[in-house]
């Protein structure tokens, strides 16, 4: 079957790493399903992956690709829960979790396996390419805001770094649960888009704000980790979920944390009752996820080099 996937790992080019071309059909096994996919989605995670973050040499070859709805085996249209382990369904309970393409095989393929457990059903208000983009980046704002942050109408939240998946994810679901959300952004054009989604304000990155925050969505990482510091209330809240700049700020900004009772929270993926809810709010309110463009499979190496570059406002889908 075709796929894009991990050939080699590359540090300083991630895009040489990447292959796309035939490699073998998943197999089937006790408690796993195999699922035609017809969308997913990219995540920096993929670009990880080809650097070798969390994907050893000796797992390659690699297929990429942490999202994924499809068509299970029976014909039921399915979403893709890309945590493997989470609940020992099909792993068995002391295996770790792990996100589809660190252990196993991903979507960026015709088909991949997945333990039975990880499939939900797919709304059918939502397309195969809109429900594809709810299980990585969507999910992962779900749980920031709602989970970690604890966010509630009416306080603030700033999302540093309009345009990636993550970050347009938080905004409109961030107006959809009456949050005032505030934007960063370096590029004007990503800035007025993220008005155009429903922030409130959007500001250039590191800019004095009118107020300081509730809350502070945080995925930019070393670019952004002081500015978000100060941006908080006393008690505020930091959920951190990503590092695209560096995961190694110049300043910690330790006093300002301590002195001002700020709480710094992790916040990885989410649980697969999170996805189910995030299904269910898309399905019955309107709310959308945002797709930049979708491409065929055989064009994987071209998104990839857009994400690569920064050049994305939304999700950028594939279909095989």
């Amino acid at each position: 079957m075709f796929a894009a996937y991990a050939a080699r790992i590359d540090a300083d080019d991630p895009l040489g790493a990447l292959e796309l071309g035939e490699l073998p059909e998943p197999v089937a096994r006790p408690g796993w399903s195999v699922v035609t996919v017809k969308a997913a989605t990219l995540n920096h995670h993929d670009l990880w992956s080809l650097r070798g973050v969390g994907l050893p040499a000796e797992r390659l070859p690699m297929i990429l690709g942490c999202d994924a709805a499809g068509v299970d085996e029976d014909g039921n249209e399915v979403v893709i829960h890309s945590v493997i382990g989470q609940s020992g369904h099909g792993v068995g309970p002391d295996e770790p979790r792990s996100i589809l393409t660190e252990r196993y095989q991903g979507t960026f393929a015709e088909r991949v396996a997945v333990p039975t457990w990880n499939l939900l059903p797919k709304p059918a208000e939502l397309s195969f390419a809109e429900a594809a983009c709810l299980p990585t980046a969507w999910l992962t704002a779900y749980r920031m805001l709602f989970t970690k942050a604890a966010a509630r109408p009416g306080q603030t939240v700033l999302v540093q770094g309009a345009g990636g998946g993550v970050a347009t994810a938080l905004i409109v679901l961030g107006k959809a649960a009456g949050l005032r959300v505030w934007v960063t952004g370096r590029d004007e054009a990503k800035r007025a888009r993220a008005l155009g989604l429903g922030a409130d304000a959007a500001f250039e990155s590191g800019a004095r704000l009118p107020e300081r925050v509730d809350a502070v969505m945080e995925t930019v990482g070393a670019a952004t980790w002081s500015h978000s510091v100060k941006a908080l209330k006393p008690g505020g809240t930091i959920v951190i979920s990503g590092a695209t700049s560096g995961p190694s700020p110049k300043a910690a900004e330790l006093n300002r944390i301590f002195f001002l009772e700020l709480n710094v929270q992790g916040s990885t993926m989410g649980t697969k009752d999170e996805l189910a809810a995030l299904l269910a709010l898309c399905a019955h309110s309107g709310v959308r996820p945002v797709v930049d463009t979708v491409l065929p499979l055989t064009e994987a190496r071209d998104a990839f080099a857009r994400l690569a570059g920064g050049d994305v406002f939304g999700k950028l889908v594939l279909t095989p």
